[in-house]
């Protein structure tokens, strides 16, 4: 296995690139390697080079950038906006998202959101290995947990928002004069365009949306609700699904 090192630095043929304290003390200690072996270098613009180790120490190393062997690669515009939960579901949603190709993640407290303390720098932390795992030439960017009213205040305009309602199936209610039954989720992003604006898609907490927030969500425009299916779903579940489904109806799975 040639490992794979995130680097936040310019790469091109024939450079030098430094290595943090913590990627010499994996290369060197975890995997056993030394100067002269093989590495693969992405920094999220620039694609993928062959490098070798030239010098590991304990505060750091410095490996040589050889050839380019991915050129960078366009990938969907899609952010993944969820309500926080325990810490390991969280780094679940983290890892996982990540892996299915988001380019953005965004806590998002609603009404009944049990905040736990999130350390942003770890939970980036994971999104950098689990890109580097996965054979990403990106990393997706982890933001400050932020409301919800925020959120849809400033929404940008032209991009769309899939919102998994885990109520959708109760037609008896009107949400701002939409109904309240919300369509599966392929069927509700059949014949939608993958490209006008972006995409986001947007989760809730253990307890569900309110009431209230549903009837807010749905007089938005711009929102597509949608339901994940017959079952109760864990949040770190229905993100990953709804993810998922997203990429296959309108990501790159579907060139795959």
């Amino acid at each position: 296995m040639i490992p794979r090192l995130y680097i936040d630095a310019p790469l091109e043929t024939g450079a030098a690139a430094p290595l943090s304290e913590a990627q010499a003390h994996y290369l060197k200690n975890v995997l056993r390697r030394s100067a002269g072996d093989e590495a693969r270098l992405f920094n999220g613009h620039d694609g993928e080079f062959a490098a070798a180790i030239a010098e590991l120490k304990k505060k750091g190393g410095v490996v040589a950038v050889k050839g380019k062997t991915r050129e960078q690669e366009i990938e969907p515009e899609l952010a993944l906006y969820f309500a926080p939960v325990k810490r390991g579901p969280l780094e679940t949603i983290i890892q996982k998202a990540t892996e299915i190709g988001v380019a953005r993640l965004c806590p998002v407290i609603t009404e009944r959101t049990v905040a736990p303390k999130m350390n942003v720098e770890r939970l980036q932390a994971i999104a950098i290995e689990a890109a580097e795992q996965s054979g990403r030439l990106t990393v997706p960017s982890v933001d400050d947990p932020m409301k919800l009213a925020r959120l849809l205040d400033a929404w940008p305009e032209g991009r769309r928002l899939l919102f998994c309602d885990e109520a959708g199936d109760d037609e008896r209610e009107e949400w701002g004069g939409r109904e309240g039954r919300a369509t599966p989720v392929l069927e509700a992003l059949k014949d939608m365009d993958s490209k006008a604006g972006g995409w986001a898609v947007l989760t809730g907490p253990e307890g569900g949306f309110t009431p209230e927030e549903r009837m807010v969500l749905r007089s938005k425009t711009f929102v597509t609700p949608a339901t994940l299916g017959p079952r109760i779903l864990r949040a770190d579940t229905a993100a990953i699904a709804a993810l998922t489904l997203w990429q296959a109806a309108l990501g790159d799975w579907r060139n795959s």
